[in-house]
């Protein structure tokens, strides 16, 4: 089995992301874990697994529906984003490799472009440009000025492009602020964040969330085992007063177990936040 965790530009109209869900779930053999919306970001993360050519062919759709239902020339949302289809991540979970992610990635981004026009740039071990593994290097305006992996266009009209990519588990963890001075969150984000000289395997950015009236801290830590979890903590905490936390996805149960406490402050934490747990559930349920 593999895992994907595609994020899609869309975190408002309830009824687009119930469609590219329903797109990836109809794939036969896609096991899905869940999905979340966030109105601030306009984004939206599905988690799903399965069978390596299924978990492909569930991108695939999901990406499709994407193209065919948001419309990045109007879209408005915090987060940054380049494509409908914003990022599309493989991870192997037990008895897979990086690199059937890695060719399952590839295989993904070239019929993204064959079935719908939208341009495609590998990203992380998938990369086909060293430049290119970081994800934050590839995702910004005019990209980074080469032309995409897959495709003869820059970016599709209307659905921008997407960045495909075959990386290990990836935490998403967001720190809401007490004050709603977007300029705090940012500070800290700084601070926190490896490529301003904070934690290695942190990436961080500030955001202002207008839904709750508060700044947010948003991360990413991307090598759990490594990342002293609560030291990042206590220095968000030193800067400014916290008002909650908020998991993004699912963890495997590896990360629980280094560091429960940490994923049980998070308001939106149960069990089955919890990926093995969670396929469990659903392989008991299912007909």
């Amino acid at each position: 089995m593999i895992e994907c965790v595609p994020n899609f530009s869309e975190g408002r109209d309830r009824d687009k992301i119930q469609a590219i869900v329903d797109a990836i779930a109809s794939v036969k053999g896609v096991l899905l874990l869940g999905w979340e919306r966030d109105e601030s970001h306009n984004r939206s993360v599905v988690t799903f697994a399965g069978p390596v050519e299924a978990v492909q062919e569930g991108a695939i759709r999901g990406a499709g529906k994407a193209t065919e239902l948001i419309n990045l020339s109007g879209h408005e949302g915090v987060h940054p984003r380049v494509g409908a289809a914003d990022v599309i991540p493989f991870v192997p979970l037990a008895g897979s490799t990086m690199e059937d992610c890695v060719a399952a990635a590839h295989r993904a981004g070239e019929e993204i472009w064959r079935r719908f026009g939208v341009p495609v740039y590998f990203y992380e071990s998938a990369a086909r440009i060293t430049e290119r593994q970081r994800l934050e290097r590839v995702r910004r305006k005019a990209f980074d000025g080469r032309p995409p992996d897959i495709g003869d266009i820059d970016s599709h009209p209307t659905a921008g492009a997407s960045m495909v990519g075959a990386r290990g588990f990836l935490i998403a963890y967001n720190v809401l602020l007490e004050t709603p001075d977007v300029s705090i969150a940012q500070r800290i984000a700084r601070r926190i964040r490896e490529s301003s000289g904070g934690f290695r395997y942190v990436k961080a950015i500030g955001l202002y969330l207008a839904d709750r009236d508060c700044a947010q801290v948003s991360m990413n830590l991307t090598h759990f085992l490594e990342t002293p979890i609560q030291d990042v903590i206590r220095v968000i905490a030193d800067e400014a007063s916290i008002k909650a936390f908020e998991l993004i996805g699912f963890v495997p149960r590896q990360a629980y177990e280094v560091a429960p406490q940490f994923f049980e402050q998070a308001e939106n934490f149960d069990p089955s936040r919890i990926i093995e747990t969670r396929i469990d559930q659903l392989r008991e349920t299912a007909p």
